[in-house]
């Protein structure tokens, strides 16, 4: 926003992620100056309430400082609400490939994440619908996940399940809901419904929660190649350090000016 002093920046997000009379997004990034990091990110979401971490949008805040003149480092630090991140790039031509995104360590005690289970890690939450029941595996990677496993993730009523299944009771700040199909042992198949968002086409968190709690159960190893609706992540848990590390690539769309509201 270059510096604006904004009213209601979930106003704002709304306005700007609506696909009819906005620009149309998933939400809201707004790259701020920090005090113990080279830069700090807040992300809204489409519904203008605030998340705590967003892994796609943190590596297009990269993207952005680096290929903007705002840092020559290939290496930054980002602080969120959910800790401090830390990217590093891969540079072509000048510009930002691909970052690097250490991601750090998955929550899997239930009242962190937090969920409503006497199990910690919560890897059976079973979830009983009018038609089906869920079998969950819980991770926080500084927002909730709920991760199950679906036969053919492509032909998925997401649409039906994931807004009953965001806001169900276990889930006391909702959750972002992640449906993995499991293709071989370093690869799945993952959609996800976002808290506050709805379906969207990729959730770096999402990913990184859903290697580990597959992991947990012995689906996986601990490096997979993620296949999301909008292209493929590679996520590595490395159990030496209990870190999660996310790498992927982050895209200009399109440049340009948006006139406020003057309620904005």
């Amino acid at each position: 926003m270059n510096g604006q002093k904004i009213k209601n920046i979930s106003a704002l997000a709304q306005f700007v992620s609506n696909r009819h009379f906005g620009i149309g997004s998933d939400g809201l990034i707004l790259i701020c100056k920090s005090d113990v990091a080279d830069f700090k990110m807040r992300m809204f979401n489409y519904d203008g309430s605030e998340a705590e971490m967003c892994g796609n949008g943190i590596r297009c805040v990269g993207k952005f400082v680096y290929d903007k003149g705002l840092t020559n480092k290939e290496n930054i630090t980002v602080e969120t609400l959910a800790g401090i991140k830390k990217l590093n790039f891969n540079i072509k031509e000048g510009k930002v490939q691909t970052v690097e995104v250490d991601m750090g360590e998955p929550i899997l005690e239930a009242e962190n994440i937090p969920v409503i289970s006497s199990e910690s890690p919560v890897k059976n939450l079973k979830i009983q619908l009018e038609d089906k029941e869920f079998i969950f595996t819980c991770v926080s990677m500084g927002n909730p996940h709920a991760i199950t496993i679906v036969d053919d993730v492509k032909n998925f009523n997401i649409e039906k399940y994931g807004p009953i299944l965001e806001v169900d009771s276990h889930f006391p700040k909702r959750a972002n809901i992640e449906f993995i199909e499991l293709v071989d042992k370093n690869n799945i198949k993952m959609r996800v419904w976002e808290r506050g968002a709805g379906e969207t086409l990729a959730c770096g968190t999402g990913a990184c929660a859903s290697v580990v709690a597959c992991n947990l159960n012995d689906y996986i190893e601990s490096e997979t190649n993620v296949e999301l609706l909008g292209g493929t992540l590679n996520i590595k848990w490395n159990k030496e350090n209990n870190h999660v590390y996310m790498t992927g690539t982050a895209t200009t769309v399109f440049e340009g000016k948006l006139e406020l509201q003057e309620d904005l």
